[in-house]
This record gives structure tokens, sequence and C-alpha cells, in this order.
């Protein structure tokens, strides 16, 4: 399989208006209160970095990574860690910053583990929810784009790899 054209979706401009407001959201929400900011790499690097230097609640970083295991002809559900949080979580609301959420099973993984951790609360910032692939129930609370289907590539957002460089996110025609 390849991508064969790219369709402009979300322009640079629209993206970096919708993280700033996402931002205030954030901000106003949180204020003083201690707060976790957690990147699911690598994805959502790019949307993460633009969010935090937009926040003015001072919040504490962190970074975990997931991995997904089981046949190539099926989507496993079975997730696992390849990288953690290393700050504690217990006591501290927990934000998770994730590029795109559909099916929500590695969200769903990480609120029960957070939870188990003792978080305060949690909540998810995402920039792309296609809520209309939801297998799992999961809440999206900060939403950038909400897309009903399509792949997509670009802020982050990849194909095999490639294509996260792109400062806008297009739509990708794959050819089999």
């Amino acid at each position: 399989m390849r991508i064969t054209n790219l369709k402009p979706l979300i322009s640079e401009e629209a993206i970096q208006t919708r993280v700033k407001e996402m931002a205030g959201e954030i901000s106003t929400l949180y204020k003083d209160e201690p707060l976790v900011v957690v990147c699911v790499l690598k994805g959502a690097f790019m949307f993460f970095s633009d969010l935090v230097r937009h926040l003015t609640c001072k919040p504490e970083l962190d970074f975990v990574r997931l991995a997904s295991y089981g046949s190539a002809a099926q989507r496993s559900k079975t997730i696992t860690f390849t990288k953690d949080v290393e700050i504690p979580l217990e006591g501290k609301h927990v934000l998770i910053v994730e590029d795109i959420v559909d099916t929500g099973h590695s969200m769903d993984f990480l609120y029960r583990q957070f939870q188990a951790r003792g978080a305060r609360s949690l909540r998810l910032a995402v920039l792309v929810d296609k809520n209309e692939r939801r297998e799992v129930p999961v809440t999206s609370h900060f939403v950038g784009f909400t897309l009903p289907s399509g792949f997509v590539v670009g802020y982050g957002l990849d194909y095999a790899e490639s294509y996260r460089e792109l400062p806008a996110i297009y739509e990708a025609e794959i050819e089999e």
C-alpha cells in the first residue's frame, strides 16, 4: 500500500488557532491545580509541543508510548507501555494529549492505568476525534477537530512513519 494523493483538510493556521483556544480552555479549568500533561508518543508530539507552550497553568510534563500486539490481520486490543510516565500521578490532575482517537482502546487502557495510580482526575485533549469509530466508550474533553472517516496525515500523524513533518493535516488516498 502507498499514498497516491494528499488532499488538504485542515490548514496550519486553523490548527494553530484551535490549539491556542484549547490551551485557554485547559488553563482556565486547571488554574493553579497540580497538573501533569502526558504526551502520547509519537503522533501527538507536535500538538503537545504547541499546546503546552500556550498553557498558563504551569503543568508538569511527561510522555508515554504504547504498543498493540496481535496478528497482522486484526487490530489488537492488547496494549502495553513501551515507555511509561516517570512523574508520580497520585493526587494530581492528569491531562492526556493524543493525536487521534478512533476505536478508543488505547485511551481506555491509559485511563485505567492512570486511575489505578491514584490520579485525582483524568481528561483527554485530542487533536483529531473520530468518535464514529468508537468501540470503547472514551470521552474526549478537549477536541481540536472531529472527523468522520478517512486516513489523515501531517502535524505529527503518520503513514508508515512518514508525513509527520507536514504543518497541516491532509486526507491521504491510499492505493493497495
